[in-house]
């Protein structure tokens, strides 16, 4: 095996599929790319058994064959050449050798027939998805996912498909976010899906701005994603996500606006003062004025003051800033809108006439 390939082309395709390599791995050949150069054609395969990614790229190729490198020592070596360089990787004596300009690198190998490879499920619906709108609806809500959390179905973003659209939905228990959109899939209406949160910030990461459609393939166990000369391929999470809409309160009887950007300045500044362990923030609503207040266990205090739009009795909600903070930096709009009825109550956040997003916060005792 031996082909020669542009730092230029490998370096990108390497960085499509280096996400999905853990920096520990209980089998040793999933540290490692698998590689496999063809006519004029090098693929890169990635996996950590749940998630896999394969990219194309042009290379020279002299001798046809397949092999796996250290991933992340590959990465390295590429990150540190010259702009432009050519590099020759050649199979030696169960090393693979690359050689750019006047270095040389030995690295270890592993067969490539022990590379564990993803089955394709059979059958499946195909559809299409537009790149930019996908994006969107992840960078919308994947911020409220759980981390590792024992209900693994939290663990996951939920995308559920019906005649007017896509809904997708994430929480922790502590947190919900929900963004509707019309990229809708009439082939899959009534199906529910949950990915996991890996696929999820992956998606996010190689997900670009472009109205290009993304080929999808869902199947019952896996989903498959293509874009551009990338494949993912995802197992789904196998659980059945709890029924969100119980959790978004519902004809809430006060309601506030509040200019976006202040709101977020006054809050970072507030947190400063914050205890670091709860991050708890007072919001004292009241006639026209919203106030902001924090402290911490050596009796510091912060506070600060917003006007809003609000006429109603006074109302104080204590929050996680760190949410708040989130939520507000997805939000559409230069203006947020939010809906509470009291103290101990659920709140909904949503830019100003955004009704294609809900974020949903609970109260935190102070």
């Amino acid at each position: 095996m031996e082909f020669v390939v542009n730092r230029e082309i490998l370096l990108p395709a390497l960085g499509k599929v280096i996400g999905v390599v853990e920096r520990r791995q209980t089998l040793p050949i999933l540290g490692n790319f698998r590689l496999a150069a063809r006519e004029g054609e090098l693929t890169i395969l990635g996996t950590d058994l749940e998630v896999e990614v394969q990219t194309r790229c042009e290379a020279a190729v002299q001798e046809v064959g397949e092999t796996t490198v250290p991933a992340r020592k590959l990465v390295d070596i590429c990150r540190n050449l010259g702009e432009g360089t050519d590099i020759r990787f050649r199979i030696s004596d169960e090393r693979c050798v690359v050689t750019a300009g006047r270095g040389r690198f030995s690295l270890g190998v592993l067969p490539a027939v022990d590379f564990p490879v993803m089955e394709q499920e059979q059958g499946g619906v195909e559809f299409g998805l537009d790149e930019a709108g996908f994006k969107r609806v992840l960078e919308k809500t994947a911020f409220a996912m759980a981390q590792q959390d024992v209900r693994y179905y939290l663990n996951g973003l939920l995308i559920e498909f019906d005649a007017n659209g896509l809904t997708a939905v994430a929480t922790d228990g502590h947190r919900l976010a929900k963004f509707n959109t019309d990229l809708g899939v009439a082939a899959v209406d009534g199906r529910q899906v949950i990915l996991p949160s890996k696929t999820v910030l992956e998606l996010r990461r190689q997900l670009g701005n472009s109205n290009d459609p993304v080929s999808v393939t869902l199947g019952e166990k896996s989903i498959r994603l293509v874009i551009g000369d990338m494949m993912m391929t995802s197992k789904l999470v196998d659980g059945r996500y709890p029924d969100y809409q119980r959790v978004i309160p519902q004809q809430l009887a006060k309601s506030a606006v509040i200019d976006k950007e202040p709101l977020k300045r006054a809050l970072s500044r507030t947190a400063i003062l914050s205890n670091e362990k709860y991050r708890g923030v007072r919001l004292a609503f009241d006639n026209g004025l919203l106030k902001l207040q924090a402290h911490n266990p050596e009796q510091e205090e912060a506070e600060e003051e917003v006007e809003i739009e609000y006429q109603g009795e006074f109302t104080a909600i204590g929050f996680n800033v760190s949410y708040l903070t989130d939520l507000l930096g997805v939000l559409d709009g230069n203006e947020v809108e939010v809906s509470f009825q009291d103290g101990n109550s659920s709140s909904v956040w949503r830019g100003r006439d955004a009704e294609a997003e809900t974020y949903v916060v609970m109260p935190m005792r102070l």
